[in-house]
């Protein structure tokens, strides 16, 4: 199969699709062809939006990852302003803004932007549901990885990579794709 091109900047991501699409015999490409993200709070529109600018640049099939880390007691945020969050105040800045609080739900979600050749796209979504450590744990990962650990377990993601490679709000978006396109 041809492979799928993939727009980010971002190798890990890369990383995670191939995994995922391995057992599906699809391979994923990286092109760094960049990409304005719009400012919203669906990571499902951030994903489509992107998808379908990338696919105007090069007229050829493309997915487009979005993804997001949405803190109850934070009203959702970061959510799909997580990436500049963590630029700006990471891990030790979300915690601070925890300090006190008792509800620690979270949630990961991702969402896949596919256009197609015919620049039709088609969005697909995962969410692994957990909650926010007290303090930063493990170094496996990246991201937010040392602060969430997902339900069923007691160590973050950054702490137990395995279980992320398993479980993860990506792993899940990248395998519906996956799906869909066989």
């Amino acid at each position: 199969m041809t492979p799928i091109l993939f727009a980010t900047s971002n190798p890990h991501k890369i990383e995670e699709a191939n995994e995922t699409g391995k057992k599906h015999n699809i391979n994923f490409k990286q092109i760094e062809l960049p990409y304005p993200e719009i400012r919203d709070e669906s990571v499902e529109k951030v994903a489509r939006e992107g998808a379908k600018f990338v696919f105007n640049k090069i007229k050829k099939p493309v997915i487009v990852e979005d993804s997001g880390i949405f803190i109850d007691a934070l009203n959702n945020f970061p959510g799909s302003y997580s990436a500049f969050v963590e630029k700006k105040i990471g891990n030790p800045g979300i915690l601070k803004l925890l300090t006190g609080e008792k509800n620690r739900g979270a949630k990961f979600i991702s969402a896949v932007g596919f256009c197609d050749a015919k620049g039709i796209v088609k969005t697909f979504t995962g969410t692994v549901y957990g909650k926010i450590s007290n303090e930063i744990k493990g170094t496996g990962g990246f991201g937010y990885d040392p602060i969430f650990i997902p339900e069923n377990s007691e160590l973050t993601f950054a702490e137990n990579p395995e279980l992320k490679n398993k479980i993860s709000h990506r792993k899940i978006a990248v395998e519906k794709f996956c799906l869909f396109i066989m």
